[in-house]
């Protein structure tokens, strides 16, 4: 007979957008740091979902559209033998989807769930961190004061390193992403330009910008006035992970990418206008925040910016 001890098996639910995620690392780090030899399995969003597995906090990410997931929202479900099957393959559950009304909760023990944890993810007092680490409480995990890490390996960072050796700018590279969620939320367009333009006359840094696809516009004003700043754009979020993480300091809104910024652990300045940073800002051990009083971002100043980057 086999006497090798059974290696856990835990699932982790979680969709949400790229600072959802991060936010919830901690949560991850705690159950990765009690079972070291579990396997851990993420049904998400894989573009976001494969920081984790970039970093060691989960071993498969698979996508929650793939998984079937809808199915188990319904108030008549139905699972095939193969999702059954999957379900019951895992000692521990945690679901970080929304589910007000334990439906899905209820279809993952009727599909043969062995525990079940519930985790909103909303988030009503508190910080997000630590509202999302509190149902793991039911394990005797206690997490207080957390923040999110991202520790890539040193293949993967050595990988981001050539990409600014590749533009001169692997000594003092700044990052700057001037875009987010929602336009109310981002800093004048003009004054990222006129930063990075200061950065690099001025000899401080060597500044460079990167977008997404919700940043279209964002980028074209930016290729017309800020001259010759290189930019990164078209990459994988770990593809990002790897360059800032060789970076001596990112500046950026209230966004998923300044939060993957600060679970890196570099410097970072968050500009704040209407969201709250006691609830959503960035964790970090050299994170600056900046609030515009009036809650709107045109009221930050250039010179506050330049003061908390030196």
């Amino acid at each position: 007979m086999d006497s090798t001890p059974k290696r856990p098996r835990f699932l982790v639910l979680r969709g949400g957008a790229i600072g959802d995620f991060v936010l919830t690392l901690p949560a991850l780090r705690a159950l990765r740091e009690r079972w070291p030899d579990a396997h851990i399995e993420l049904l998400g969003y894989p573009h976001v979902a494969n920081l984790a597995l970039a970093c060691g906090l989960a071993d498969h990410v698979d996508s929650l559209d793939r998984a079937g997931m809808a199915r188990f929202f319904s108030l008549i479900p139905s699972f095939s033998e193969e999702q059954i099957e999957y379900i019951r393959s895992f000692d521990l559950i945690v679901s970080f989807l929304h589910d007000p009304g334990g439906v899905v909760q209820e279809n993952l023990r009727a599909a043969g769930a062995r525990q079940v944890i519930y985790g909103s993810p909303l988030v009503e007092r508190g910080h997000a961190v630590d509202h999302l680490v509190k149902p793991l409480e039911t394990l005797a995990l206690y997490v207080s004061g957390e923040n999110p890490r991202l520790e890539i390996t040193a293949t993967i960072r050595k990988q981001g390193a050539a990409w600014l050796a590749a533009r001169g700018l692997e000594t003092n590279a700044v990052a700057i992403h001037p875009g987010s969620g929602s336009p109310k939320k981002n800093w004048p367009v003009d004054r990222f330009a006129e930063l990075a333009r200061k950065l690099a006359a001025g000899g401080i840094a060597g500044p460079f910008f990167t977008w997404g696809e919700a940043d279209e516009k964002t980028a074209e004003t930016l290729q017309l006035t800020a001259g010759d700043i290189p930019f990164l754009t078209n990459c994988t979020l770990v593809e990002l992970a790897a360059v800032f993480a060789n970076c001596r300091a990112y500046v950026g809104n209230d966004s998923g990418i300044t939060h993957i910024a600060a679970a890196l652990g570099i410097p970072v300045v968050a500009l704040f206008g209407p969201s709250d940073p006691d609830r959503w800002g960035p964790r970090g051990p050299n994170v600056k925040i900046l609030r515009a009083q009036s809650r709107k971002m045109k009221d930050i100043e250039l010179s506050e910016v330049l003061a908390a980057l030196m």
